[in-house]
């Protein structure tokens, strides 16, 4: 989960970098053929691991979902501060519990729907700077990213339980590569020598931050591995501050630390509830 957290920082910034000359659609295409071009191995060497799966319904679902939503997030990255959009894309866990609601009809204790709120609340406070400004597109582009990354999370806790990291990464990889080539013709420019190597490191960096990600999310306890996934906000805010000058807003900054903290609360206690009991002690 770290190294997730340290290569997702590295691809917003190349992401940022090349904004001045490639539209989010187009950063994407690249980003989806670099990973494909770069599983090929594995592909090659093992064909029906890489495409076996008993849900190929979600599998499409989440692509289309994923696509859509990596547009979105390419083009808030581009146009806002990086530690900005990294604590909106925080809310994907606050947008899990309307979720669980409206689809799954699940049954919300007063506890976990009282911190929703208060998430929320923080999401209106790091808004706020940005209502009326030229930031309040990119801003709503980066809250319906993280819902469309939420629907694809629970997509994807519930294909890694008969699903290889290999099969969700290849599936995850040509379907959106698939989906994003119309959008990327459309707007097509060939890159140079030196923008084609960022743009594919770019896809490798995607790629591998996917794999850390699933793996991490698979074996190990979400009550540890959310706490190490706001690490991304801490890079964010270092390469923001030294490679593009930005300086962090304070009140956007307290309202990343309600949103961690109402996340955090909900993940530590679903942890907690669904802990099994301790054994009993001998006598």
């Amino acid at each position: 989960m770290l190294a997730s957290a340290f290569t997702f920082t590295i691809m917003t910034t190349l992401i940022k970098y090349l904004g001045d000359d490639y539209s989010p659609a187009l950063q994407t295409f690249y980003r989806q053929l670099a990973a494909s071009v770069a599983l090929l191995p594995w592909i090659i060497r093992y064909p029906v691991e890489s495409f076996r799966t008993s849900r190929p319904g979600i599998l499409a679902f989440r692509a289309v979902v994923g696509t859509f939503a990596t547009i979105l997030a390419f083009y808030a990255y581009q146009e806002m501060p990086l530690a900005e959009a990294n604590a909106l894309s925080f809310t994907r866990a606050l947008w899990i519990v309307p979720l669980a609601i409206l689809i799954l009809h699940e049954n919300i204790g007063p506890w976990r729907l009282g911190a929703t709120l208060v998430g929320f609340a923080g999401v209106v406070l790091m808004l706020q700077p940005s209502v009326g400004g030229a930031t309040g597109l990119p801003a709503l582009a980066a809250l319906s990213s993280a819902l469309l990354f939420a629907t694809t999370i629970t997509g994807m806790k519930v294909m890694s339980r008969d699903n290889t990291v290999l099969s969700l990464t290849v599936w995850s990889a040509l379907l959106g590569l698939a989906l994003a080539t119309p959008w990327a013709v459309l707007e097509w420019r060939w890159p140079n020598l030196t923008d084609l190597t960022l743009l594919s490191a770019m896809g490798v960096i995607s790629l591998i931050n996917q794999v850390c990600y699933i793996k991490g999310m698979s074996i190990g306890d979400a009550a540890a591995m959310a706490p190490i996934d706001y690490m991304r906000l801490v890079f964010a805010l270092a390469v923001g501050f030294l490679l593009f000058h930005e300086i962090p807003n304070a009140v956007t900054m307290a309202g990343a630390g309600i949103v961690i903290c109402a996340t955090l609360f909900i993940t530590l206690r679903e942890a907690y509830i669904k802990a099994p009991p301790p054994p009993p002690v001998d006598q």
